[in-house]
C-alpha cells in the first residue's frame, strides 16, 4: 500500500525557516508523564576534572519484569527540556503510550564542565567529548553512566535495542559511539551533525567504504542552510550529504531527511518522534528475503 504524503508548498525564502511541531511533541490528554530522575556525576575517570548532570526518563509503561530499550541523548537537558526544541521525555511518553515504539528508557547526558575554571568557554568539555573520533566518550557512557541506569532499572542487554541520539557535535558523538562500539549501540539518530569540524576532518566517507557494513541503523537530518552551506570548506551540509551517500552506497540501513532551515535544533526536534519510530521499526520479510521494513 502506498504511503500518501499531503501536499505542502516549499518555502521560497530560506533565511528563517521554522518547522511546526506535531502532536507527539506536546503533552497529550490521557498520557501519563513518566518519571524523571536526576543523577550527578561529580568526578570522571575518562574526563578528569569534569562533572555533569544526567537525567533518566522512564515512561509510565515500563514493567520492571520486562527489560526496556535504551536511548542515550547527548546534550542532556537541552534534549529533555519540555519547553525546548526537542522535548525528548514528552516524545517518549507519547510514543510508548501509543505503542508506536517499545518501552524505551531515555538517558539524557549533559556534556562535562570543569567547575574550577572561571572562563565560561574553558569550562565546557562538549567539543572534546563529542567531536573526537576516539572511544573515550562511548567508554565514559559504558563505564561511568549506564551502570548507574542498569543497576536501578531493567534494561535489555541486546545491542539492537540500544540507541544514541545527538545534534550538531552531539550528532558526531552519537555516530562515533555506535561506530566504535556496535556491540553495544546499533541505533543512531544524528541531527545536523558537525562532521565538518571533527579534528582531522570527517572520517566517515572513507571509513564506511573501508570494510563490510556494520550492524547499524542510522537516521540523519541535515539543513539546506546549515553552517557554511555554500562554502568550499567547513561545509556542514556537504559533509552530511557525503556521509549519507557513503552509507547508502555501502548498503547501510540509513535515512536522511533534508530540511530548509539552518543550524537549529528545531527541525530535528520536530522529526524526533518519526526518527524514533524509524530506528525501532521491526524487521520484516519481503520478496527479496529478510530486509528492514
Amino acid at each position: 500500500m502506498a504511503t500518501r504524503v499531503p501536499y505542502r508548498p516549499l518555502p521560497i525564502d530560506q533565511t528563517d525557516v521554522v518547522y511546526e511541531y506535531g502532536p507527539d511533541s506536546e503533552r497529550r490528554a490521557g498520557v501519563p508523564a513518566g518519571e524523571t530522575v536526576e543523577l550527578r556525576i561529580e568526578e570522571s575517570a575518562t574526563y578528569p576534572g569534569t562533572s555533569r548532570r544526567v537525567w533518566v526518563h522512564v515512561p509510565t509503561g515500563h514493567d520492571p519484569a520486562e527489560p526496556a530499550n535504551l536511548m542515550v541523548f547527548n546534550d542532556g537537558w537541552w534534549y529533555l527540556d519540555p519547553d525546548g526544541d526537542v522535548r525528548g521525555g514528552i516524545v517518549l511518553d507519547n510514543l510508548v503510550h501509543a505503542g508506536d515504539i517499545p518501552v524505551t528508557i531515555g538517558v539524557f547526558v549533559d556534556p562535562g564542565v570543569f567547575v574550577d575554571r572561571d572562563d565560561p568557554d574553558e569550562r565546557k568539555n562538549r567539543n572534546t567529548e563529542y567531536d573526537a573520533f576516539d572511544d573515550r566518550y562511548v567508554t565514559f557512557l559504558l563505564d561511568e553512566v549506564l551502570p548507574l541506569v542498569t543497576a536501578r532499572w531493567a534494561v535489555s542487554g541486546d545491542p539492537d535495542r540500544w540507541g544514541i541520539c545527538g545534534g550538531s557535535s552531539g550528532g558526531d558523538g552519537a555516530l562515533t559511539a555506535a561506530w566504535l562500539r556496535p556491540d553495544r549501540f546499533r541505533r543512531v539518530i544524528a541531527f545536523l551533525s558537525s562532521f565538518a569540524q571533527m579534528p582531522g576532518g570527517n572520517p566517515y566517507p572513507d571509513l564506511v567504504h573501508a570494510g563490510p557494513p556494520q550492524p547499524l541503523r542510522i537516521f540523519l537530518q541535515a539543513g539546506h542552510r546549515d553552517l557554511g552551506w555554500n562554502e568550499p570548506e567547513m561545509n556542514w551540509l556537504a559533509e552530511n550529504l557525503r556521509t549519507t551517500a557513503a552509507l547508502v552506497e555501502a548498503g547501510y540501513d540509513a535515512r536522511l531527511v533534508l530540511g530548509d532551515g539552518g543550524h537549529s535544533a528545531n527541525h530535528g526536534g520536530v522529526l524526533l518522534p518519526d526518527a524514533l519510530r524509524w530506528v525501532w521499526r521491526p524487521r520484516s520479510r519481503g520478496s527479496d528475503g529478510e530486509h528492514e521494513s
